[in-house]
């Protein structure tokens, strides 16, 4: 029997959840993404929980055992319980009753297997005992999560249509947990081709939590590749190109620089990807201003001048990728002394015989031509020069 034995099964908090379920005559398995990266040894953010307790049982059994209990998506069985301060989110089994491809209408169950077939991919449909001993109703989950095989369940066309966001998850999916050199699912990548215009109804808050999660993976590069390959980056970003984002993973890889989402959005292009994603306003501007800086001449010292040693950086090394040039760890340091410059002349200099318009102007000539020496005139030789 396949068991997992990660710390956050035994920890207090989570055994307070599972006790106060099952002391109502229920199950509580753990269940989908913690079963399965603990399985693979990758990192768990949060805990989710079925049960086959409804959930007006689950908030009783909760505030009996002293446990805070919130309804956060009751209609669909889904209660939060906080032990210790940790959210679990607690929920009832389910059947889809009906969908449209963005929300299901369901209905409770207290049969696992009917659980188990709503959910997106056989290595999502893993539970696991309070013991750490993992139940694979499928019969598939543990195969193919092993294999790194992201495979709808059952028929891919249908779970498609359930939820189009599926397909944007599918290779998020691929790009975290497959294997690229064994390429995507076939049967998934034809249920996706034929099923394209559903996107068309997802909000720019799913897709572009979807694609900045996808984005973030450490090499998304053939995922990013089969999305153009059979349409869907097309169809969720117009004008995008991912054929420079293999040489940016690789300019990653070989300077030791850590994944950024916006970073690879940024060498991916794309019109209005900012709105098209509903990206934070903070991460709009950072990837418009990256986008900016990549396809113009600054100079690096200068780029860091600008823009601050990060932004700079960013910006070098999608220039890089999509002109197909090198980059080395020297220009990090040039960026890095452009950014701590300082600019030695302020308005106050030049107050006693300019003002308005022409000071302005005035103190950007000096500036340029600051920045043209490399930062190297003095305060002084500037200040004579403008005289």
């Amino acid at each position: 029997m396949t068991k997992i034995t990660a710390p956050w099964i035994s920890r207090a908090s989570s055994r307070a959840v599972v006790t106060a379920i099952e002391a109502g005559g229920f199950q509580a398995l753990f269940v989908g993404g913690c079963v399965r990266n603990a399985l693979i040894g990758a990192p768990v953010a949060d805990i989710d929980i079925a049960t086959d307790a409804p959930p007006h049982q689950v908030i009783r059994l909760a505030e009996a055992a002293g446990l805070k209990a919130i309804a956060t998506g009751i209609e669909h069985g889904t209660v939060t319980l906080v032990s210790d301060g940790i959210p679990f989110e607690v929920t009832t089994f389910r059947r889809d009753v009906e969908t449209d491809g963005r929300r299901a209408v369901v209905a409770f169950s207290t049969d696992i297997i009917q659980d188990a077939r709503r959910r997106d991919f056989t290595m999502n449909a893993l539970y696991a005992q309070s013991d750490g001993a993992v139940i694979d109703p499928l019969g598939k989950g543990l195969s193919d999560l092993s294999a790194r095989k992201v495979r709808f369940i059952d028929d891919a066309e249908a779970r498609i249509h359930e939820d189009y966001l599926r397909i944007l998850r599918f290779f998020r999916f691929h790009a975290w947990y497959g294997k690229p050199e064994i390429g995507p699912d076939p049967e998934a990548l034809a249920a996706i081709s034929s099923s394209l215009g559903g996107l068309a109804g997802l909000s720019a808050e799913r897709i572009g939590a979807e694609m900045t999660k996808l984005a973030a993976a450490p090499d998304p590069a053939p995922a990013f590749a089969t999305m153009e390959q059979v349409g869907v980056l097309t169809h969720v970003l117009p004008g995008a190109d991912a054929k420079a984002i293999p040489l940016l993973i690789d300019l990653e890889t070989r300077l030791s620089v850590e994944p950024d989402a916006m970073r690879r959005l940024a060498v991916i292009g794309g019109e209005d990807v900012g709105d098209r994603l509903r990206l934070s306003r903070k991460d709009a501007r950072r990837l418009e201003i990256i986008g900016l800086a990549a396809r113009n001449m600054m100079g690096p010292e200068e780029l860091g001048y600008r823009l601050g040693a990060q932004t700079a950086w960013d910006a070098l090394l999608v220039r890089s990728a999509l002109s197909g040039s090198d980059l080395s760890a020297v220009a990090y340091e040039t960026v890095k002394r452009g950014a701590a410059a300082q600019f030695p002349i302020s308005a106050h200099d030049l107050q006693d015989r300019l003002a308005g318009p022409e000071l302005g102007a005035e103190l950007k000539r000096l500036e340029n031509r600051w920045i043209a020496s490399g930062f190297a005139i003095d305060r002084a030789s500037l200040l004579a020069h403008g005289d």
